[in-house]
């Protein structure tokens, strides 16, 4: 995150799953789990963000970290 603050780093932790990871994932049969589970940490933090909880912003942002291509 360096200098970055959490309203900036999620999102774009967020953008970086969906658009560079998940495809990955999508493109065999045997991804289906890591995208299923991919989905979920990326539907956490929207809603995480939406409500404001910085503690579900601050969990759901290292478990996005973990998601590698």
């Amino acid at each position: 995150m360096s200098n970055e603050s959490l309203g900036t780093a999620l999102p774009a932790e967020m953008a970086r799953v969906r658009d560079k990871v998940l495809p990955h994932y999508a493109a065999i049969r045997e991804g289906l789990f890591a995208v299923t589970m991919m989905r979920a940490d990326l539907d956490r933090a929207a809603k995480a963000l939406a409500e404001g909880d910085i503690a579900a912003m601050i969990e759901v942002y290292q478990s996005l970290k973990e998601w590698e291509a």
